[in-house]
């Protein structure tokens, strides 16, 4: 159903061409128009939308910079192959056996894609006060942290904070500023401090400056942000982690069980 103009400028404060790349997204992400398919000329496009030829180009160069198209001036412009990224969380969080890589890496690898984890810092800090609460730290109580970048293919994937209760992890590898073979997961379960128990809470942000920049976003599209708690026994809070990712590359899948 298209909307008459004048009720969606009167509706929707947005530029024309971010509405058209809105509408043009939703098609990509959803399916509609599918990987390696071409987009609907500037004709076609200009007569739909009721736009000039500089309103389309401008939308479509916000769905380049998104890497959700390719394309050049006088050529078809396409739907990129890799649209969109399913995650499954479940799939992570398992400690990795003995001599295996970290979970995420091998994951990637059977769908055929190349990940690579950049440590970028370790260090005590003084943790988001979320994430403090959920470990239950008294302020202005530290925590180990354990930044990385998550890429996929050479592109950046994820923004991952991860922090420790020093009482844990204090005198340990991962104090360290090296790789942990098996992940933090495989560590934590050496340490007598096995993962048994994962709560996601997930939600929509504006991308931090330094979000923006490390995960190479454009515009004003959002991040998904998930804080992740990890608990051991006894229902003690051993990891909790915050994960940041461009909200229009990827969606998380969970999986329940009917009772």
């Amino acid at each position: 159903m298209t909307v008459p103009r004048a009720e969606a400028d009167a509706a929707d404060r947005r530029s024309l061409h971010e509405r058209i790349a809105a509408d043009l997204r939703d098609q990509i992400l959803g399916g509609d128009l599918a990987p390696g398919a071409s987009l609907p000329s500037t004709a076609q496009l200009k007569e739909r939308f009721d736009a000039s030829n500089a309103t389309i180009q401008k939308a479509l160069q916000l769905l380049k910079d998104e890497r959700l198209v390719v394309g050049r001036a006088g050529a078809a412009v396409t739907a990129r192959e890799h649209r969109q990224r399913t995650v499954r969380p479940a799939t992570y969080t398992a400690p990795a056996g003995a001599g295996e890589p970290y979970r995420w890496l091998t994951e990637n690898a059977k769908n055929g894609l190349r990940g690579r984890v950049t440590l970028l810092e370790v260090a005590e800090r003084v943790p988001p006060l979320d994430v403090a609460e959920a470990l239950g730290l008294q302020k202005p109580g530290t925590a180990l942290l354990r930044h990385q970048l998550l890429t996929i293919d050479d592109e950046p994937a994820e923004l991952v904070s991860s922090y420790y209760p020093l009482e844990i992890v204090r005198g340990t590898a991962m104090t360290e500023r090296r790789k942990i073979p098996g992940g933090a997961p495989a560590l934590l379960a050496e340490l007598g401090h096995p993962p048994r128990l994962s709560v996601d809470r997930v939600s929509a942000r504006v991308p931090t400056q330094d979000q923006h920049r490390a995960l190479r976003l454009s515009g004003g599209l959002p991040v998904l942000r998930t804080l992740r708690v990890v608990f051991s026994d006894d229902e003690r809070p051993i990891e909790v982690t915050v994960m940041v990712k461009a909200g229009h590359l990827y969606e998380l899948q969970y999986e329940f069980a009917a009772e």
